[in-house]
């Protein structure tokens, strides 16, 4: 089973901050156990990853040893890292951008998507809209 993984899921795992829709986050951890998975992500995941680690680290809110765990956990799950992300940037990921009005980062998420043809896993209400309205399905757990 391979899906697109956006950055505000994983960070739910370790914030635990994504309420009602926590349980479908722990969820798309689990589905991540499982053998054939591979979660699929943008050239920029780990860096939006990163971002918000130091930022809450910064703000004292997070404590290093958990950020530690946390991302020895990232480590663990299967991720695969598209290459092509930087190539599209600043054509089919820009384009997408300006018709949902999303951020670059959100919109490499449904550029990958789309040109993979794998549903999204996503907590962002604009990018989930966006990823409905531009025909790709997102992930649902099963």
């Amino acid at each position: 089973m391979n899906f697109v993984l956006d950055a505000s899921v994983a960070m739910s795992w370790l914030l635990e901050d994504a309420g009602a829709h926590q349980a479908y986050a722990d969820a798309v951890f689990e589905v991540l156990k499982r053998p054939s998975t591979q979660a699929h992500v943008p050239t920029t995941w780990g860096l939006e990853i990163a971002n918000v680690i130091a930022k809450c680290q910064a703000r004292g809110v997070l404590p290093e040893n958990r950020a530690q765990a946390f991302l020895s956990t990232i480590d663990a799950v299967p991720v695969r890292c598209d290459p092509q992300t930087y190539s599209k940037a600043l054509s089919e990921t820009l384009q997408l951008a300006r018709r949902y009005r999303l951020s670059s980062y959100d919109a490499s998420y449904l550029e990958l998507a789309l040109r993979t043809a794998l549903p999204l896993a996503t907590l962002d209400a604009d990018l989930s809209r966006a990823t409905r309205k531009a025909g790709i399905k997102l992930f649902r757990v099963t």
